[in-house]
């Protein structure tokens, strides 16, 4: 009994190890990244921002919105055309068909941008935790890398509301007891270096991909 409710709480944790494994296998070739893979690291990444609560409101609702807005992309493929196999065919596709400003058209590429910009906030907010002791509040390094990254992307509301609900988020030994289960926590930090290293090998080749073809400006 106790080891299926383990197990049903574990699968409620945000899995540090499981997003590392999903993004090491999403690097494919030399310079591009496996959507599949990519979609399922952010969806474990999805549980990190709710398990967080209504701190993480202004990013969370946004990024179930692309997310499906990506599979949705991904059910017209076929065996013939695997369009959205991988960000590369994609952003290539759809930059070829002159899809990118199409009237009516739910783009990709544009989508697949505002979860680029998720990650880099992730990152850098994961990042810059492990300088931080267990007992030290953590909302001024939520905040720091919110305005680092993207804040550049918000109106000035979402900026405040979103600063001011980061004064919620707790200690760092507190923050990790809520998004992983006490039992995992130490493992957790012993795992997330590696997985940040997997995280911004995919974040540094997504962002390439973006740069060569010009799209990092897209509406």
């Amino acid at each position: 009994m106790s080891s299926a409710s383990d197990s049903a709480a574990a699968e409620k944790c945000f899995d540090i190890e499981k997003v590392a494994d999903l993004f090491e296998g999403s690097l494919i070739d030399d310079d591009d990244v496996r959507m599949e893979d990519y979609l399922e690291a952010y969806e474990e990444i999805m549980k990190f921002f709710l398990l967080m609560g209504s701190v993480f409101t202004f990013v969370s609702s946004d990024v179930r919105n692309k997310l499906d807005i990506l599979y949705n992309l991904r059910q017209q493929d076929n065996e013939d055309n695997k369009h959205f196999d991988s960000i590369k065919t994609m952003l290539l596709y759809e930059k070829e068909a002159s899809l990118l400003r199409q009237k009516g058209y739910v783009s990709g590429s544009r989508t697949l941008l505002r979860l680029h910009r998720g990650l880099e906030f992730v990152y850098e907010f994961l990042h810059r935790l492990q300088d931080v002791a267990d007992e030290e509040k953590a909302h001024h390094i939520c905040k720091s890398a919110y305005n680092d990254t993207l804040a550049k992307h918000h109106p000035f509301l979402i900026r405040k509301g979103a600063q001011v609900a980061m004064f919620a988020i707790p200690t760092r030994g507190e923050l990790f007891k809520r998004v992983c289960s006490d039992a995992n926590v130490s493992n957790a930090v012993q795992r997330l270096p590696n997985m940040l290293r997997y995280m911004q090998d995919v974040y540094n080749r997504t962002d390439q991909l973006y740069t060569l073809e010009e799209l990092h400006s897209l509406p």
